[in-house]
C-alpha cells in the first residue's frame, strides 16, 4: 500500500476493508479500482451485483438486502446518487436524502468509523456565489432539486457526525470528467450528434473540470486523514474554464470546426425550456432544459485550498491531458467518427 507524507506524520489511520454505495458507478468504480490497487479490501452495493467485484445488488433507501456488506468495515464511501436535472423532487430526496440517512444507519449499527459522503460544488447554489467561493460560504438552496437535495444530504451527514454516530467527511467534486463520465462527457456527445446541445452566455459561463484520477486521490486523503472528520471539502481542478472551450474540445472530437451553439443566457434557457416541454409531452426527459442552461451560465469558481491545506490536496492532471485521455477512450470505443 502506498504510503504519503501525511501517512508518516501519524495524520492518518489505516483503513483494511471498504464499502462504497454506487460501485458500479463512474465515480464510485475508479475509488473502488484504486483502493483494490493499494491492497485494500473492497466491498460495494449496487442496483446490480458483480460479486467478482465484492458488490451486492440493493438499494441504499432499504439496507436489508446489504447491510450484513458493512460489516468490519472501516469506512464507507457513499457516492450512490441521482446526478441528474431531469428527475423529479420525490425521486431525488428518495434517492440523495434518505438514502444518506440509511447508509449513516447502516454504517453506525455495524461500527463503521467514518462515512465519506459525496455532495456537490453545486451545494453552493447554480447562481450569485462569490468567485473562489470556500467552504465557510453558505450553502443556497435555489428551487433545483439536484441542489436542494444535496444540501440536504449534507446537512444529514453533519449532523450524523455532531451527534456522535459516525464520523463524516463531506466532499464536494467539481465538474468529474474523464474516461467514461456520463454527464461532462457521453451526455454532451450524444447531445452534440443530436444537434441538441447549446450554451448559455454566449459560451463564457465557467466549468470546473476535475479528472476522475484527481478527485479518487482527494476522496482517499479524506477517507484516511484524521483532521477530515467533520469537516467539507471541495475537490476541484486547479482552475475553472469557459464552457466553450472545455465542450469546444468534445466538439471538435466529432471532426467539427469551431465551437458548440453559444446564445445569451435569456435565450438560451427560453430554448431549452421549450425543448424540454417537449420532450414531456413525449414522455422522456433529458438534461436540455433550464436548469442545465443556469449552471452552464455560472461564472464562478470554488477554492480547493481547505482541500491543500488540512488534507495535502494536490490535482495533478491538465486539461490538455485529460481531454486526449478522454479522447483515446472515446476511440476505442468506437464512440468518435473514423
Amino acid at each position: 500500500m502506498a504510503t504519503t507524507v501525511a501517512d508518516q506524520r501519524g495524520e492518518t489511520d489505516p483503513v483494511g476493508r471498504v464499502l462504497i454505495t454506487g460501485a458500479l458507478g463512474f465515480i464510485g468504480r475508479a475509488v473502488g479500482d484504486r483502493l483494490r490497487a493499494e491492497g485494500v479490501d473492497v466491498r460495494g452495493v449496487d442496483r446490480l451485483a458483480v460479486p467478482e467485484l465484492g458488490v451486492v445488488a440493493g438499494d441504499t433507501t432499504d439496507p436489508a438486502g446489504w447491510a450484513l456488506h458493512a460489516q468490519g468495515c472501516d469506512a464507507i464511501v457513499h457516492t450512490a446518487a441521482v446526478v441528474s436535472n431531469a428527475v423529479d423532487a420525490d425521486e431525488q430526496w428518495r434517492i440523495n436524502v434518505l438514502g444518506t440517512r440509511r447508509v449513516i444507519e447502516t454504517a453506525r449499527d455495524a461500527g463503521v468509523r467514518r462515512v465519506v459522503h459525496l455532495s456537490s460544488i453545486r451545494a453552493f447554489s447554480d447562481v450569485d456565489f462569490p468567485d473562489g467561493v470556500t467552504e465557510d460560504h453558505p450553502v443556497r438552496p435555489d428551487g433545483n432539486p439536484y441542489v436542494d437535495t444535496k444540501i440536504a444530504s449534507e446537512h444529514v451527514a453533519l449532523q450524523a457526525h455532531a451527534a456522535g454516530e459516525v464520523e463524516s467527511v463531506v466532499v464536494r467534486p467539481g465538474d468529474v470528467y474523464g474516461p467514461g463520465s456520463r454527464p461532462w462527457v457521453l451526455l454532451p456527445l450524444e447531445a452534440m450528434k443530436a444537434r441538441q446541445f447549446l450554451l448559455p452566455a454566449m459560451g463564457r459561463g465557467i466549468h470546473s473540470p476535475v479528472h476522475v484520477d484527481d478527485l479518487v486521490a482527494g476522496v482517499l486523503l479524506a477517507l484516511r486523514h484524521r483532521e477530515a472528520a467533520g469537516e467539507v471539502f471541495t475537490l476541484a481542478g486547479p482552475c475553472g474554464v469557459r464552457c466553450d472551450d472545455y465542450f469546444g474540445r468534445l466538439h471538435r472530437m466529432l471532426g467539427r470546426h469551431g465551437r458548440p451553439l453559444v446564445l445569451p443566457t435569456p435565450a438560451a434557457i427560453a430554448l431549452a425550456a421549450a425543448a424540454d416541454r417537449a420532450n414531456r409531452a413525449r414522455g422522456r426527459r433529458n438534461e436540455v432544459n433550464a436548469i442545465s442552461m443556469r449552471y452552464l451560465a455560472r461564472t464562478g469558481t470554488y477554492s480547493i485550498a481547505k482541500a491543500r491545506r488540512v488534507l495535502g490536496y494536490a490535482p495533478a492532471v491538465e486539461l490538455d491531458e485529460g481531454m486526449r485521455g478522454v479522447e483515446a477512450w472515446l476511440r476505442a470505443e468506437g464512440s468518435l467518427p473514423g
